[in-house]
């Protein structure tokens, strides 16, 4: 069965996955610049934010949320975290009965510490709410490169339509219903790909790396547990495959931030040159409190959240967590 599918969302993933879509299916992405719309439809090409692809000449582009959103049978949210409800809210007015809605993004909401599913059953009742999720570094995926990616919603029936859907070439998707778990893996690695960042920033080694990746891990799962997500999850594409992904690539915004963190700059100065969003950042003051709410000892966090909030420098942060006493592997810390 052919969807008509609405991509919301014209930055570097959103696009992308609008891109592999557009293959299978009429698509019709949603960018909020004009200058963006008029480019991919004329150009075929989103060079701000994907400067060497070339997109789909099937892919549609509009600045006009209606038409993005009225009479498709699949609405996919690429908005990050801080701006999914309000365009959620813009959605509502134009979407028809039933449509699931799947979020790309990798976030919290700030001030209400929900994830995106949350937010679109909160905005949107009886629209079923997935994510899509994995380690998906955009560049890579549209030059050509294998990839794969996990689809996650309740609705096995639903899920593996979407499965089809979002399935393309050498972009392989996994289906899940751990909604929970998958959607924690890719908000939490971007915490720990920050601490990676700031070790790599400093010199510290692949033997330092490796041990903060598999000490995240654990944390993740921690947290990601005691919220309701299974622990097979977190051992999967959407825990562990992220979070090696996120925390080594050049290519990662979150490791990015944490490299230029540890060389000694300050977050301001990090976050005031980019155009694109690192979650990890946004989401940092949600993660802990969560973590306070459920418990869950979280040191790699804790310390990036302090040099986030500009509270410590990220080398007296990552040093701390280098002097930190090591008990049995299973323990926190």
């Amino acid at each position: 069965m052919n969807l008509n599918v609405g991509i919301l969302g014209g930055g570097s993933w959103g696009t992308t996955v609008a891109a592999l879509v557009a293959r299978n299916t009429s698509t019709m992405l949603w960018a909020r610049d004009p200058a963006t719309a008029d480019e991919i439809n004329s150009y075929h090409t989103n060079k701000k934010y994907l400067p060497d692809a070339k997109l789909s000449k099937k892919l549609v582009a509009t600045a006009d949320i209606a038409e993005a959103v009225a009479g498709k049978d699949v609405i996919v949210m690429g908005i990050p975290s801080q701006g999914f409800r309000g365009v959620l809210e813009q959605v509502k007015d134009h979407i028809r009965p039933w449509v699931p809605v799947v979020s790309l993004s990798k976030g919290l909401e700030l001030d209400t510490r929900m994830r995106m599913t949350e937010i679109i059953e909160e905005v949107l009742p009886g629209h079923p709410a997935g994510v899509l999720t994995g380690p998906n570094l955009a560049g890579e995926i549209m030059a050509g490169y294998a990839a794969a990616s996990v689809i996650a919603m309740a609705d096995e029936i639903i899920v593996k339509e979407l499965q089809k859907t979002f399935n393309s070439g050498l972009f392989r998707v996994y289906t899940n219903h751990d909604v929970v778990g998958c959607e924690l893996g890719g908000v939490l690695k971007n915490i720990i790909a920050i601490a990676a960042g700031m070790g790599d920033g400093q010199g510290a080694g692949e033997n330092t790396r490796s041990a903060v990746i598999t000490r995240g891990l654990a944390e993740i799962t921690r947290l990601g547990v005691a919220m309701g997500g299974e622990p097979q999850t977190f051992a999967g594409l959407t825990g562990m495959g992220d979070l090696v992904a996120t925390c080594t690539s050049a290519q990662s915004r979150n490791r990015t931030v944490g490299f230029e963190l540890g060389k000694g700059r300050s977050i301001t100065e990090i976050i005031n040159e980019m155009y694109m969003v690192a979650e990890g950042v946004k989401s940092a003051p949600a993660v802990m409190a969560l973590a306070d709410e459920y418990g869950v000892e979280m040191p790699i966090a804790a310390e990036v959240f302090e040099v986030v909030q500009e509270r410590r420098g990220a080398r007296r942060a990552f040093r701390g967590l280098l002097r930190t006493t090591a008990g049995a592997e299973s323990d926190p810390g």
